[in-house]
């Protein structure tokens, strides 16, 4: 079982990628995004997959945690897949705004603004995968600010 849980959490062993691994997990999610681009993916099916990635990830992140023998630890990045999906839902499919939201999202992973920094702190593998959700859910709402603003970067 912890065999399968490490392929889960490092999302097929990316998160050992030497430098970066967040990084890489966050990019691993734009390929899963655009791979439901390219299967015409509506945002219902979108949600489920966030859903199973997001259980998965509690499940083998508390397992990792305990093979890791930490909190959050750095090879696990199904986090930061989910949180590419998570900030990418249901906006207009440009590259410009994949480009744009990965960049979000990897700062308010990183910097993790309150209740994100707070949710690191639930149990197990619900923390690892909560705290990176909640960064998503403020890039989200701050790309769909910013189109808004500036629509062209959803390619109106």
């Amino acid at each position: 079982m912890m065999r399968l849980a490490l392929f889960v959490c490092t999302f097929g062993y990316i998160g050992y990628f030497p430098i970066a691994p967040g990084t890489v997990g966050s990019a691993a999610g734009v390929v899963v995004y655009g791979l439901l681009r390219a299967l015409g993916a509506s945002p219902i099916v979108d949600l489920g997959v966030i859903a199973a990635l997001f259980v998965a990830g509690v499940w083998s992140g508390t397992l990792a945690e305990q093979h890791f023998g930490g909190t959050d630890p750095g090879p696990g990045v199904v986090d930061e897949v989910v949180g590419m999906l998570v900030t990418l839902w249901a906006l207009p499919e440009t590259w410009t705004l994949v480009i744009v939201a990965f960049v979000v999202f990897r700062i308010l992973d990183i910097i993790k603004p309150w209740p994100a920094s707070r949710f690191e702190a639930l149990h197990g593998g619900l923390g690892m995968m909560a705290d990176d959700v909640m960064a998503a859910i403020y890039g989200n709402l701050l790309l769909r600010g910013a189109l808004l603003v500036l629509p062209a970067l959803g390619g109106a």
